[in-house]
């Protein structure tokens, strides 16, 4: 019980670490800028963060959210995408245990994580993110199919039992769904429906989830339907707010990755 704990607060304080490394990434990468240089400052002042000013969460904390040489409020975005990161690192180790899915899933929920933060910044889905996201599931499936299980996520039975077929399905299926209908709304509506970011989001999550991206993109939808009709609601009253839909995707992903065999049953048994 006591290691359990240890290596439990180990997971999670690497995941707030992590997440720290993550804001660097959510801020810089949508601006061109180098990850690595110039060192942590502030984007006011220009002035350099003290290692102790950039302790995950506490800083924030004992800064009470202000920058130490101008005082410049820092948002809660940055507590936030680090206490999240520390604790979808904790939920893959409870998930999988030491085990090489646990490494899949962290990479998978920590790029989601930084994903859906950029495009709420920015409306965005950077390709080099989406990019790796993909490089990462395919040498996941490779180990899969070379004796060490990392994807997908998630169990399959008959022909979805084969990482291979389970990654191609998973790749293939949503990505034509939602195409499909990107096309057809812009060519009736004039303008964008699914952004090909989203698409593209869908695609990668294939060697994760498998056949259960489809689960993803419906809950998704679900999820961006509720948040839209409040958001449409506030536009009527002068208030214009514009969704982006990555975000539902990421966290239908977690989801679906926590719990879609339990509601493939769950759902399989109202229909039956």
């Amino acid at each position: 019980m006591e290691y359990s704990l240890i290596i439990g607060v180990l997971v999670f304080v690497l995941g707030l670490a992590f997440g720290s490394f993550g804001n660097v990434v959510i801020w810089r990468l949508p601006r061109g800028e180098s990850l690595s240089y110039p060192a942590s400052h502030c984007p006011e002042c220009d002035g350099p963060i003290a290692w102790y000013d950039n302790v995950p969460v506490a800083s924030w904390l004992i800064l009470r959210g202000r920058c130490r040489s101008c005082s410049a409020p820092i948002p809660v975005r940055y507590p936030a995408v680090e206490l999240t990161s520390g604790l979808l690192w904790l939920l893959a180790w409870a998930q999988f245990g030491l085990s090489p899915r646990t490494l899949g899933a962290i990479v998978f929920y920590y790029l989601l994580l930084i994903l859906a933060a950029i495009d709420l910044d920015t409306y965005r889905l950077p390709n080099p993110l989406i990019g790796l996201m993909g490089a990462i599931g395919v040498a996941g499936v490779a180990a899969s199919m070379a004796g060490l299980p990392v994807l997908p996520l998630l169990p399959a039975s008959g022909v979805f039992s084969s990482p291979l077929v389970s990654a191609l399905v998973g790749c293939g299926a949503p990505a034509v769904i939602t195409l499909g209908i990107a096309l057809i709304y812009e060519r009736a509506r004039g303008r964008e429906g699914f952004g090909m970011g989203d698409v593209k989001l869908l695609a990668v999550m294939g060697p994760y989830l498998g056949p259960y991206t489809l689960m993803v993109l419906f809950l998704g939808s679900m999820l961006g339907a509720v948040v839209g009709v409040i958001a449409a609601r506030r536009s009527t009253e002068g208030m214009a707010m514009r969704v982006p839909f990555g975000p539902f995707l990421a966290g239908a992903a977690v989801m679906v990755s926590v719990a879609g065999p339990a509601l493939w049953l769950w759902y399989a048994g109202l229909l039956a």
